[in-house]
């Protein structure tokens, strides 16, 4: 028998909070996270501004030996799991065997990659740190989760590049339904604000070069130029229902679908036709039985890309047809920047919330409409919502393709 799925726990390090609460309060209010980027000198950059983690004190989670023997993208994967453990009160009530880690990241230990090669070439290959292949590996962040939580069963760290995290909570989803698990931690982790990933992203023109931080990332809107890379991690505890209720969790909503599917177009556009990511979106809500007319708010990957924002809001048509213009549709990348890895669990958060508490966050920024892009985008203040369906979308690089479908949690 297939098993009903639910979301009993939320942990988040981004760039509008370092908490569930600071992160949520800041996207309801429209308060952006993007700002002059300061870990390294852009100046000779065509990039200014980013998205950073800000303030986050690491000491509060991890011990001096463990943030030195972890890359970033791992410690905000860690810190992210303890927060969401902790919310949802699973630690000891859970089967070790039966409790999964699912936490993917899209590039992985990139800084710790480029520190020792810089080791390498100034002293030799001595220098190189013994904790350098641990750090860097992108399975590392589900590996030292599953350690410090004792999660003893599957453990998967997904990589679909931006669609990483959403990946993972799907996958974690299947497992679960199919019963393979109790619970996973589910979710994804990026630390690549560095000067080889911006660069790199730079030289294939995805990121904006827009050197103002209010208008730098507008998805949707017309004089959009690009993403504002971003970082941080964000987890959720995806729970079996009757093992939830049978522990008295806090139940924040039922995750009732799942798609995944790919473009097979190119390594770095959507499919302009948008065929993939709107049967994603046709596969997660007839799994679900999601009707739009009972209110269905989208959070779309919304990158601020002129290729991303036209080819969504075309398969939010192709896949909703008409129900689509009465949807509220908004992109929380506006105010996080582009998690990457973390992207699709930041969002699947914001869904969770948005059915818990009946608020849409604004898409903010946005001013010109774009003829391409005709859709409801709940442009700069967020909107009260008594809906029951939440649906997340995400692309990747490589033409990977997810869709996340939730229902508000009712009693049966």
């Amino acid at each position: 028998m297939e098993r009903r799925v639910v979301i009993t726990g939320l942990g988040a390090v981004s760039p509008v909070g370092n908490t569930v609460q600071e992160s949520w309060d800041s996207l309801k209010t429209g308060r952006s996270g993007i700002g002059m980027l300061t870990k390294f000198d852009a100046t000779d950059f065509k990039v200014s501004v980013a998205a950073e983690v800000k303030g986050l004190d690491l000491s509060l989670y991890l011990e001096k030996p463990e943030i030195r023997k972890n890359d970033l993208y791992t410690q905000y994967a860690i810190v992210a799991a303890i927060q969401a453990v902790a919310d949802s009160g699973i630690e000891g009530r859970i089967d070790p065997e039966r409790f999964g880690v699912y936490v993917g990241s899209g590039i992985g230990g990139i800084s710790t990659t480029i520190e020792n090669e810089h080791k390498l070439l100034e002293g030799g290959p001595r220098k190189v740190s013994p904790f350098m292949v641990p750090m860097m590996i992108s399975n590392m962040a589900a590996g030292v989760v599953s350690i410090k939580c004792n999660a003893r069963g599957p453990v998967l760290p997904v990589v679909t590049a931006c669609a990483t995290s959403t990946t993972a909570i799907g996958e974690a989803y299947r497992a679960i339904r199919h019963g393979y698990a109790d619970g996973i931690i589910a979710g994804g982790s990026e630390a690549a604000t560095m000067p080889l990933a911006v660069a790199g992203f730079s030289s294939c023109m995805a990121l904006s070069k827009n050197p103002d931080p209010v208008t730098a990332c507008r998805p949707f809107d017309q004089n959009r130029d690009g993403f504002v890379i971003g970082e941080g991690g964000v987890v959720l505890i995806v729970e079996e229902l009757e093992h939830a209720k049978a522990r008295g969790a806090h139940i924040y909503c039922e995750l009732k679908g799942y798609g995944n599917t790919s473009d097979a177009y190119h390594i770095t556009a959507p499919d302009p036709e948008a065929g993939g990511i709107s049967r994603a979106i046709r596969m997660a809500m007839e799994q679900a039985g999601a009707l739009p007319e009972e209110g269905l708010y989208i959070n779309a990957h919304g990158t601020s890309t002129h290729l991303n924002d036209k080819t969504e809001s075309i398969a939010f048509k192709m896949a909703l047809g008409e129900a689509a213009y009465r949807c509220p549709i908004s992109s929380t990348k506006s105010m996080t920047g582009h998690m990457l890895g973390a992207a699709g669990a930041m969002e699947a958060l914001v869904c969770a919330k948005a059915l818990e508490d009946g608020i849409i966050p604004p898409t903010i920024g946005y001013s010109e409409p774009d003829p391409d892009c005709d859709l409801d985008y709940v442009p700069n203040q967020a909107r009260i919502f008594d809906g029951k369906w939440a649906l997340s979308t995400s692309l990747g690089f490589g033409g990977h393709n997810g869709a996340l479908v939730f229902r508000k949690y009712e009693e049966a």
